[in-house]
């Protein structure tokens, strides 16, 4: 499921990533989430790699953890350090278990900002390690990572999430 751009009302990602939150903390796993980082991301700039970053927000890794329709809010400790994470939830590109890799990838934020509603334009086909399933493949874009990617797996149709090493 992706964000419905022709649709006028508030954005369907602050609720699956709810759901998926739940589903992770229900069935035990670890509820990661990746994020597009811009100025408009509060998160610490060290771990910060390739303007992405991902986040644990298991509540045994948060304190004060709000998912908010606007915002993803939380404490968490860093180097033993506490900060206070700031992400705009239509910079959340993903969330997935760490256990398995289930989840689902969001498009990512458009460089202006998101349009009302959070909506935005384009696709995001690669997220740390995750790629939508049903997306073109990826063009290997670094010295020695030439190899062809492994072809789809026949299935039902259906997008999934898979790991792209």
């Amino acid at each position: 499921m992706a964000d419905n751009s022709e649709s006028p009302g508030m954005s369907t990602r602050p609720y699956l990533l709810r759901a998926l939150h739940d589903w992770c903390t229900d069935n035990g796993y670890t509820p990661y989430i990746a994020v597009h980082v811009d100025p408009t991301v509060q998160v610490p700039m060290e771990y910060v790699k390739n303007n992405e970053i991902v986040l644990n927000i298991g509540f045994e890794a948060t304190s004060a953890l709000k998912l908010g329709n606007e915002f993803v809010e939380f404490k968490a400790r860093f180097g033993g350090v506490s900060r206070e994470i700031v992400v705009p939830v239509d910079h959340v590109v993903a969330i997935y278990a760490r256990e398995n890799g289930q989840g689902m990838a969001f498009p990512m934020p458009t460089e202006g900002g998101a349009r009302p509603g959070g909506e935005v334009d384009r696709p995001s086909p690669t997220v740390r390690g995750l790629r939508l399933a049903s997306s073109e493949p990826e063009v290997a874009d670094e010295p020695g990572d030439d190899e062809p990617p492994e072809p789809a797996a026949p299935g039902s149709g259906r997008p999934a999430l898979k790991r792209v090493k």
